[in-house]
């Protein structure tokens, strides 16, 4: 069978860590591995960063914040290791945690440490050599959104997670957070902002519900079994997680599901293989979720509006540092263009009242 696996490479320029007060401390904690100490980071995604770390034989996995950043909230590791620590007894496939350390003098910044989960991760296209035919694209589409309902049935109370967010007005915080978070890491006048915020405002529904909500749902975010791509072994990237409208959960899954009808500048967006004969489309999946769940999904679209402007603001913040010099990944000199895309989309669902 072919490698299909999720693999580390190098360390990108200026995301380094310093081995010689990292592997002192390492050795603190696991006295028994003589083995050398290897650094290596996952190459995707754009916010909290990932390193694959081998003292001997033992393989970690390593969370910390990005450089530069100032959006503390965004970023609080001792929080994303308390929602797993609890979690994981009751959800297989959040990641085991090991341990926290809050010490700057480390690495200048928290961080935690957990067991990898070795998998399939699908990022635009299948992996060459992974066949994908539409029975496989179906049944992995049926995997996710069961995965998703399955979270948003969880007992969080019962592993000591009902504090991690306040349910009573949490739609109404969203809109004008991420309102304010927009504002405040603004380079470019992007005329769609307004009218949105606008009608956000003025259509916040009543909340359905309080569910433990990941808040980042998609296919690059799941591991997914080698021998096997429709089963979900891990779920990934839990920054984001909270109590709130499981809907809102639903609404950001939708926000990065690309239909093979929408127009080429979404295509260009595409993060998994949604768009391939067999999968799903956005309307089958509200449908399928509410088949799972019992849920009223008449008020998606704003949820899906909701979910596209924060993705915008999410990749603006990231463009903020950039636009500071603050961080120098040359991955972040075109998401201009990407925040206006997620912006018209967001604008058409207004428009629309469409998924």
């Amino acid at each position: 069978m072919a490698d299909l696996m999720d693999h580390p490479t190098r360390v990108r320029r200026g995301e380094e860590l310093d081995l010689s007060k990292l592997e002192p401390f390492l050795r603190s904690r696991f006295p028994s591995e003589p083995g050398p100490l290897s650094l290596q980071q996952f190459p995707s995604g754009h916010s909290n960063l990932t390193y694959l770390l081998h003292l001997g034989d033992r393989e970690m996995v390593l969370r910390r914040p990005p450089f530069g950043s100032k959006v503390k909230t965004a970023h609080d590791m001792g929080r994303e290791f308390r929602v797993l620590s609890g979690l994981h007894s009751l959800y297989v496939p959040a990641p085991k945690v090991l341990f926290y350390c809050d010490d700057q003098s480390i690495l200048g910044v928290p961080f935690y440490l957990m067991e990898p989960i070795h998998g399939v991760i699908l990022r635009r296209d299948p992996p060459a050599g992974l066949s994908f035919p539409p029975a496989t694209a179906r049944r992995l589409s049926e995997s996710f959104v069961e995965n998703l309902a399955l979270l948003h049935s969880l007992d969080y109370a019962a592993v000591g997670l009902s504090d991690l967010g306040k349910p009573q007005g949490y739609l109404e915080r969203q809109v004008r957070g991420w309102i304010e978070r927009y504002h405040g890491s603004k380079t470019h006048s992007y005329p769609e902002v307004e009218k949105i915020s606008e009608w956000m405002q003025q259509h916040i529904p009543s909340t359905g519900g309080a569910s433990l909500i990941h808040n980042d749902y998609k296919y690059d975010n799941v591991v997914l079994d080698q021998g096997d791509i429709t089963k979900i072994i891990g779920v990934l990237d839990w920054e984001m997680c909270t109590i709130g409208d499981p809907l809102a959960d639903l609404g950001t899954t939708l926000a990065y599901w690309i239909d093979a009808a929408d127009p080429e500048e979404l295509q260009e967006q595409r993060s998994g293989p949604t768009t391939y004969l067999g999968s799903f489309t956005r309307k089958e999946l509200v449908e399928y979720y509410a088949q799972r769940t019992g849920r009223d999904v008449s008020r998606v679209p704003f949820f899906l509006t909701l979910a596209l402007f924060k993705l915008a603001v999410i990749v603006q913040q990231i463009y903020y540092r950039f636009h500071l010099g603050i961080t120098k990944d040359e991955r972040f000199a075109s998401m201009p263009r990407r925040i206006q895309i997620l912006l018209r989309a967001a604008l058409h669902s207004v428009q629309t009242g469409k998924i």
